[in-house]
């Protein structure tokens, strides 16, 4: 094992992170090669820096005027220059504080500085490969995200272990989580807690948010180790009260000693930018102090340099300004209205229409769900595809998710009349 890797674990020693590391977290460090001499050269290397592989002109980046006049308001350095492996530090610190002002649970609770990733697939990615072995026990709801299954399973070969995803009154179900969670392997436990939920469109209550923490608690103290990842991708996009509105990273953060929390959410959704590739990973625990995150920034900083070595620059040079503009705030409420009134919509059209298919629960985030009774899903979503110009996606061919999020709402009476046409096979 590398002497770096080996120094991180012993400063890792004792504490649940490295409990929970996987061989391959165990194995990886931050080399001090290019990138961290790089870095240091950078701050010291006021007469000539000629350590980083890049073309240099006039104390900038040698770039191609045409591509730059299309890139109003930016430096050449905020635009072609390599970004830090961890991401830019002034975008950590913003982001960090937009987490703190979202989630005023955590105050007073210790966490890591996010660490920039290319996509909250790649953050997902990045923490399956330092925490999940072959084997090793992965929970979600039956309804989840297909790629949870590709990255847990397909990369790093642990088992998905699924639960109901609603009980029998259509809220969410402690109880059959609790029953997967004792079916964990090894006294290990990974936890994926994805809400607004992808594919049903559901978030937990306040009161149902309190049991799931009160669980979570309980499996702590009574000895299970586990990884807690909150997938917070539509984070924010909760359109009904009495939905807990918050991340429940703000509640895992410092829950019990026995609990690492991990939150991976981006701009994708949060700040509209779907095409800029820009996560987050951020890590807190009860008991962990600032030498420990740092440990564990580097074993994940390692992890991002031997994948995509670094984020995209431009993306994030356009984030902070995003985040520090005035007119943020209002830009935002302002597409969050227009995703409301879509939301609306839909539950007005099934309240008054005479569905063929069951909605499932939902209330916040980009999707709704339908359950069929009956018949095939994926017929179904043919038949829309070919016979009325409809796309949808069709789920273990018993449910149907609709994506009102991509839908004008003038166009949504149409769209789920369509729906029920087709169901209804006329």
């Amino acid at each position: 094992m590398n002497e770096l890797a080996s120094e991180l674990n012993r400063a890792l020693a004792g504490t649940i992170a490295e409990e929970l590391l996987s061989d391959f977290g165990r194995r990886f460090y931050f080399p001090k090669g290019i990138v961290s001499q790089s870095a240091e050269a950078k701050e010291y290397a006021h007469r000539i820096n000629a350590t980083i592989g890049i073309a240099v002109s006039d104390g900038q980046p040698l770039f191609l005027p045409f591509i730059k006049e299309y890139i109003h308001g930016l430096s050449p350095r905020e635009i072609f220059s390599y970004a830090p492996t961890p991401g830019s530090r002034e975008l950590r610190d913003l982001w960090k504080e937009e987490i703190l002002e979202k989630n005023p649970d955590l105050s007073g609770k210790g966490t890591s500085l996010p660490l920039v990733v290319s996509g909250l697939t790649h953050g997902i990615s990045v923490t399956a490969d330092l925490f999940a072995d072959p084997g090793d026990t992965v929970i979600v709801p039956d309804m989840f995200w297909g790629n949870y299954r590709l990255i847990f399973e397909g990369r790093n070969r642990a088992d998905l272990v699924l639960f109901p995803f609603f009980d029998s009154r259509g809220g969410l179900n402690i109880t059959a989580l609790g029953s997967s969670l004792d079916q964990a392997r090894g006294g290990k436990a990974i936890l994926i807690l994805n809400f607004p939920n992808n594919p049903t469109g559901y978030s937990p209550t306040r009161e149902e948010a309190a049991s799931l923490v009160r669980l979570l608690q309980e499996k702590a103290a009574g000895g299970l180790k586990m990884l807690v990842i909150t997938d917070d991708a539509y984070f924010g996009l909760f359109y009904e009260d009495g939905i807990y509105k918050q991340s429940l990273f703000a509640e895992l953060a410092g829950l019990h000693e026995n609990i690492l929390a991990v939150k991976i959410d981006g701009a994708t959704k949060e700040e509209l930018v779907w095409g800029f590739r820009i996560g987050f990973i951020t890590f807190a625990s009860r008991g962990l102090t600032g030498e420990h995150y740092s440990a564990l920034t580097r074993k994940a900083m390692g992890a991002i340099r031997s994948s995509v070595s670094n984020a995209n620059n431009l993306a994030q040079s356009l984030l902070i300004k995003a985040l520090k503009s005035e007119s943020h705030r209002q830009e935002k409420e302002l597409a969050f209205q227009i995703l409301k009134g879509r939301y609306k919509k839909v539950t007005e059209i099934l309240r008054v229409s005479d569905s063929p298919l069951k909605a499932l629960p939902f209330n916040s985030g980009y999707f709704m769900t339908f359950l069929l009774s009956e018949g095939s899903a994926e017929e179904l979503r043919k038949r829309l595809l070919m016979d009325y110009g409809i796309g949808t996606i069709s789920i273990r061919d018993k449910y149907l998710r609709v994506a009102y999020s991509a839908v004008e709402e003038e166009m949504l009476a149409e769209l789920y009349d369509l729906i029920f046409r087709a169901a209804r096979k006329e």
